[in-house]
């Protein structure tokens, strides 16, 4: 501590004078996190565009316009300039996590400058002055504090741990976790109980939370595997369409044909082989996969994230609140008697205190289970409440949960108050490890009263500094006999090892001659003379459907892991009991430390993650490791979080997710997901919806496809043929716009398929479409351009004008577009299997579809935009037939294939 105000040149009583903090503040800058530059609007705007089919359509626009194609100019830009608002918006909602971090450390401090005790803003503070803290404030800097009482701050937003940690001025080593350092006050935190002074010792970007913002700045926002996968298949694409594009323009010249029309050839070629559909269809299917989560209590903040949770190989959660209740509960209760169960959990008084047999516990049979339960309450400063939702509580939750148990064998905090009037409080302090509360009994020794004495001492603490104040342990006739030390300290040590978080009870009746002064009640007058009732043993219990959602994800591949700054032994328990340790005892290098890691070399630390299901005491830079040595192992990592230590790592992660009830607007920022409920179990919920998403956008591609492929190459058969063209640009347009819209769609409201949870998750590295998949595709896209080119020719061949072949080829394109769809309504079961009505949407795309190509055949304003002409109803059949011949096909390919591959990630 001296050192400290040495250095800072401060003064631990008066302060800095006003002068030294003005020059202070010009030398080391304002106490605020430093704002980033972000991209400016028109950049922001420009980059909408930045994607290679993008390219290619805004040429076709331009190029078709300088044609005086207007309408397909037109059609062709509307859809970019959608698409590209949609990005727009999407990514203007991203980026919000800096400006929370700037905006939590903007409050008021008190200081004391030149001697005197003043309020100023957070921002004027800088090192070297002495900060006054007090309960319910927010600490505005880094502070070494140099004098204190009873001071607890809650720094579970920073370090991850789930209980206000207890404060001392004391020196400490100088390399301990930040968890650890008791003797400091970190910026962000908040002051629970006490109060305390303190020398800052950090400002701003300097400070525990500037370096995390700094971390969350530096994480990038990595690309989906979705958005990976589109933009090498985008790549690819574009390369081939304008290798077709110029091949065929190059064909139709070297064959004499005119260099107009087959300039336009080769644009509506680079039109029809474009799937102009796709990024709306993306778009909105994962619209609506967010909307399926959100009836899962999932909020999907990044469209793409929806897909990612179904890409997900591994899960990074956090213990308390995800994994737990976040509510500590009692679960075991020994006295020198016996020990006793507890049943429930959180802060509902629902339950029971049962005896080894399983019977209800008797307070007539135990008084020290008794006196250990009413020293629960009555050396208690914590309020119980309930509400219409539930029970809530004010204070700690350690001694929420003492007031629970009580509840639950029926010791009120009515009938405790009634009985002993607390005259007098030794608070809980570090240095002390306990808390002693002095009562009169206001029953004056009626019938009532407990005892036969006019005052007594409660009791509770840690179990070793309780035992040096006892001299003897409650019998079952409620007096004392010799203490057995021995046999107490095993019992903690076993509750200890199951993970729980053990307080001793104890009581003094003290004896009439020996009435203590409230005035003077202190450590002076609390003699070892106490006389030990019990041990009661807590800790935050697993979520119910915590163990059956881990059970899940296991099932369906992907690792479980938590990541937590609670001590390692609870973190091990809670692991065991909900399964993330596969249901074994912790083995060595399963649970490892920050402390651990810190001292693992770079080269092993992939490794060791990779072995590793536990991390305890963890801090945020170390967070952040453990998420990038995951990826760089190819894994797809999902990371929940609520805290804003947790912000870089949810920003890191290809899936970050963020708690709705009890996280930090940094975290939620930060995050790509938010738990409306905090359960580790809609986390799972969403790898499910989101694996379901990424089937149908794989569905959608594999039902469009076909129908570009094989536009692009009727254009390119009937060039290098010296043909007329079997369908038109505008025509093309007509059906890739109206079939993406009216049939494609209706893919994304398909629900999921059987045993989606059981299949591994996919690799990352798989192609956007399996070998499986593209000889699928190639086989329709054959049928099309057969089909298509034969009926072309034959209907002319029996006389039919040019409008009337063309419309007869554009309709065969989409009712075999129809057929093929209830084909990809799944990659293994046939259309009557999954039954035909399951996706109503479908029945009702095709409709419009129908209603659309009648309109296009047989009214004139649209056999005069499209260039169609009505068709006879001998010409509907020969189109139906070769449509069901084609689904007859895929049919049977299908079938043939089914034994060997179940799904499309396998």
């Amino acid at each position: 501590m001296h050192e400290v105000v040495l250095l800072l040149e401060s003064d631990p009583h008066r302060g800095l004078t006003g002068q030294e903090a003005e020059e202070r503040l010009a030398r080391f800058g304002p106490n605020d996190l430093p704002s980033a530059k972000g991209a400016g609007l028109v950049r922001r705007i420009l980059r909408q565009f930045h994607h290679p089919l993008i390219y290619v359509l805004l040429a076709a626009a331009a190029i078709t316009a300088g044609l005086r194609e207007y309408v397909d100019s037109a059609v062709i830009l509307g859809v970019v300039l959608v698409n590209a608002l949609v990005g727009f918006i999407q990514e203007s909602k991203a980026e919000g996590a800096l400006d929370a971090l700037r905006t939590m450390v903007q409050t008021n401090a008190r200081v004391i400058r030149d001697g005197h005790e003043q309020t100023v803003v957070s921002a004027e503070l800088v090192p070297g002055d002495l900060v006054i803290l007090e309960a319910g404030d927010k600490v505005p800097a880094d502070v070494r504090l140099i004098r204190l009482a009873e001071l607890r701050i809650d720094e579970s937003a920073l370090t991850g741990e789930s209980v206000p940690v207890t404060k001392d001025a004391v020196a400490l080593p100088g390399a301990i976790p930040v968890a650890d350092r008791h003797n400091m006050a970190y910026s962000g935190t908040l002051v629970t109980t006490g109060n305390g002074a303190g020398i800052v010792v950090a400002t701003g970007a300097g400070t525990e939370l500037g370096e995390i913002h700094r971390l969350v700045g530096a994480a990038e926002t990595l690309a989906t595997p979705l958005t990976k996968k589109l933009a090498a298949f985008s790549k690819t694409l574009t390369i081939v369409i304008l290798g077709l594009a110029a091949a065929t323009f190059a064909v139709g010249v070297l064959r004499g044909q005119d260099a107009t029309e087959t300039f336009t050839a080769a644009i509506a070629l680079a039109v029809g082989a474009i799937p102009e559909g796709l990024p709306a269809a993306v778009t909105i299917t994962l619209a609506i996969g967010v909307s399926r989560m959100a009836r899962r209590r999932a909020v999907i903040r990044r469209l793409p994230a929806v897909e990612t949770l179904g890409s997900t190989t591994v899960i990074c959660s956090d213990k308390t609140g995800t994994l737990t209740e976040n509510k500590m509960t009692v679960r075991a209760v020994w006295t020198p008697n016996g020990r006793y169960d507890v049943t429930g959990s959180g802060y509902d008084i629902t339950g029971e205190v049962h005896d080894a047999d399983g019977r209800p516990a008797s307070l007539e049979a135990d008084p020290a289970l008794c006196w250990s339960l009413v020293a629960g309450v009555g050396c208690n400063d914590a309020t119980l409440t309930q509400r219409d939702d539930g029970w809530s509580i004010i204070g700690d939750p350690t001694e929420a949960a003492l007031l629970v148990v009580a509840a639950k064998a029926g010791i009120g905090v009515d009938d405790v108050s009634g009985r002993l009037r607390r005259v007098a409080t030794i608070p809980f302090g570090s240095e002390r490890q306990y808390m002693a509360t002095l009562h009169e009994d206001i029953t004056r020794r009626s019938e009532a009263s407990w005892f036969a004495t006019p005052q007594v001492v409660l009791v509770k603490g840690a179990v070793e500094r309780i035992l040096e104040l006892c001299r003897d342990q409650m019998s079952t006739d409620g007096t004392g006999r010799p203490l057995d030390r021995g046999a107490v300290l095993r019992a903690a040590d076993d509750l200890a090892g199951q993970g729980l978080r053990v307080l001793a009870t104890a009581m003094w009746a003290v004896d009439g001659a020996e009435a203590l002064d409230p005035g003077r009640f202190d450590e002076g007058g609390l003699r070892p003379e106490l006389t030990l009732t019990g041990l009661q043993a807590m800790l935050d219990p697993p979520r119910v459907a915590a163990a059956a959602a881990v059970a899940a994800c296991h099932g369906a591949g992907i690792a479980v892991k938590m990541i937590t700054g609670d001590h390692a032994a609870t973190a091990a328990a809670i692991a065991a009991q909900v399964g993330v340790l596969g249901g074994h005892e912790p083995v060595s290098g399963s649970v490892l430390t920050g402390a651990d890691l810190a001292a693992l070399p770079a080269a092993e630390l992939p490794d060791a993650v990779d072995r590793a299901s536990v991390f305890a005491r963890v801090s945020p830079e170390q967070k952040l490791r453990l998420v990038e040595s995951l990826q760089a192992r190819g894994q797809v990592v999902a990371m929940t979080g609520d805290g804003v230590n947790d912000a870089p790592a949810l920003r890191q992660a290809g899936i970050g997710v963020a708690m709705g009830q009890t996280g930090t607007e940094v975290a939620k920022d930060a995050a790509d997901m938010i738990l409306t409920d905090d359960d580790f179990a809609t986390v799972e919920a969403a790898v499910e919806e989101g694996r379901g998403v990424f089937d149908n956008l794989t569905k959608f591609i594999t039902w469009t496809l076909p129908t570009n492929i094989a536009e692009g190459l009727v254009i390119l058969a009937a060039i290098l043929a010296g043909a007329a063209l079997p369908i038109l640009p505008t025509q093309i347009l007509w059906i890739n716009m109206t079939t993406a819209v009216a049939l494609g769609l209706m893919l994304a409201f398909e629900p999921k398929e059987a045993g989606i949870m059981t299949r591994p998750p996919r690799d990352p590295d798989q192609p956007l479409l399996t070998s499986r998949l593209v000889t699928q595709i190639l086989l329709v896209s054959a049928l099309l351009v057969a089909g298509s080119w034969w009926l072309f020719e034959w209907e002319q061949a029996r006389g039919a004008d040019l409008a009337e072949a063309r419309t007869a080829a554009v309709n065969l394109f989409v009712v075999v577009e129809a057929f093929y769809l209830f084909s990809c309504r799944s990659f293994t079961q046939s259309a009557w299997r999954i039954g035909l009505f399951s996706n109503r949407w479908v029945i009702v795309g095709v409709a419009t579809q129908a209603v659309g190509q009648l309109a296009l055949t047989y009214l004139p304003a649209m056999n005069s935009i499209f260039h169609t002409a009505p068709i006879g109803w001998d010409t509907w059949l020969r189109i139906f037939a070769i449509a069901v011949a084609a689904s007859l096909v895929v049919a049977v390919d299908k079938w043939l294939r089914r034994d060997r591959s179940r799904a499309p990630s396998r």
